[in-house]
């Protein structure tokens, strides 16, 4: 009897757990035809994901807090402009999910040293986290440089973009 009991309450248990379904992973798989180039028009607030030339993806985006003319250096507000790479993940980052931008190149290093300052750095595209949902209704442009999409649609870019992809951001 205890055993039928036990087998009862362990099934049921069980069966309420599954019930409840298993957390929702911000990480997604992606099985299309790999992302070749990413373009940013910052004056469209419009990040696009292509192949080749065929868009297979596009979002609204967000800009830094300053988001006219291209980042000088450190504290500037500025989204970058110009060619980069997508050169990290960060699984852990405070924006939900980030894909990092290669910022700063050669260039943007050269400038900012005849500046006497520092370029900069840590520019990514991420989603909007704690911090970021708080301020994109307040506010369209709210980052400290980088490129912000909802946290669903980072969770798709995270998925579909691999390392080494350009990323052409223009004005």
């Amino acid at each position: 009897m205890y055993r039928a009991t036990r087998r009862t309450v362990t099934l049921s248990l069980l069966a309420a757990l599954a019930a409840c379904g298993s957390p929702k992973s911000r990480f997604k798989t992606y099985n299309g035809p790999p992302v070749t180039q990413i373009v940013v028009n910052k004056g469209a607030r419009r990040m696009y994901l292509l192949h080749d030339t065929t868009v297979l993806k596009s979002y609204d985006i967000s800009l830094g807090n300053e988001p006219i003319g291209h980042k000088h250096f450190e504290g500037d507000g500025k989204t970058p402009e110009g060619i980069y790479f997508i050169d990290r993940f960060n699984p852990r980052s405070e924006y939900h999910l980030s894909v990092g931008v290669s910022y700063p190149n050669e260039q943007d290093k050269e400038y900012a040293e005849k500046l006497g300052l520092s370029p900069g750095g840590d520019i990514f595209i991420h989603g909007r986290g704690p911090l970021g949902n708080a301020l994109a209704p307040k506010k369209q442009d709210w980052t400290a440089g980088c490129i912000a999409v909802k946290d669903e649609e980072i969770e798709e870019i995270y998925a579909m973009v691999r390392g080494g992809v350009p990323i052409v951001i223009n004005p």
